[in-house]
């Protein structure tokens, strides 16, 4: 019987350990972290918004809020809407397109909730209903809600805080200044490429610090 003997420089044998020692610790954290085998690295994707044009027209933004703002003030009243839900539920209706508003669409939203339905059940397999509401929330966050006002007590004449619901932002304008309005909002502009103007220009007025206001 003959017998071969392989000689192994200890510089390979090494190499050779190292690479195991790494291949198992790799397999040991792998599996302590809940995975199973086969051993495949998965990258996690969580959806995310891209792109989200925010375009409710002042019709139905006005007509949303009212019915918000009704709703909590009404004591009588057994549903509390909320605007942001409502616009995200009507712009997977429109897609996105609110010039189609039309007020038959939010009286038949407001049936369907008066009927026992909320909008996260009747939107419960809508694709893109989560992303509107993602996205209109960003915007819309703290517009409606309560706040606190002190006014003056009719019969002691005392100042009082009182809690009250409804619009809670304000004009950036400060009181007594004139100011032109300018509504560019989603004009196109070219500098270089084409892109869509995403603010709404207010020319306000420039008052002297030294004078009399």
């Amino acid at each position: 019987m003959i017998i071969k003997t392989i000689k192994i420089s200890k510089i390979y044998l090494s190499c050779a350990i190292l690479c195991l020692i790494v291949i198992i610790g790799s397999l040991s954290l792998y599996t302590f972290a809940g995975n199973s085998f086969p051993f495949i690295w998965k990258k996690e994707e969580k959806p995310y918004i891209k792109w989200v044009d925010f375009s409710p027209t002042a019709a139905v933004l006005k007509d949303t809020a009212k019915l918000d703002i009704e709703s909590h003030n009404n004591p009588d009243s057994t549903i509390q809407y909320n605007w942001i839900e409502i616009l995200s539920y009507l712009a997977c209706k429109y897609g996105g397109n609110f010039k189609k508003y039309n007020t038959k669409d939010l009286a038949d939203l407001k049936q369907k909730i008066e009927s026992g339905n909320t909008i996260a059940e009747l939107m419960k397999d809508s694709k893109y209903y989560s992303y509107y509401l993602e996205a209109y929330e960003a915007v819309l966050h703290e517009f409606i809600g309560e706040y606190t006002v002190d006014v003056k007590d009719p019969e002691t004449g005392e100042i009082i805080t009182e809690t009250r619901y409804g619009v809670k932002v304000y004009s950036p304008i400060a009181k007594n200044f004139s100011f032109s309005h300018y509504d560019d909002f989603g004009n196109s502009r070219s500098y270089g490429f084409k892109r869509v103007h995403l603010g709404n220009d207010l020319m306000g007025s420039i008052r002297n610090s030294n004078c009399s206001c």
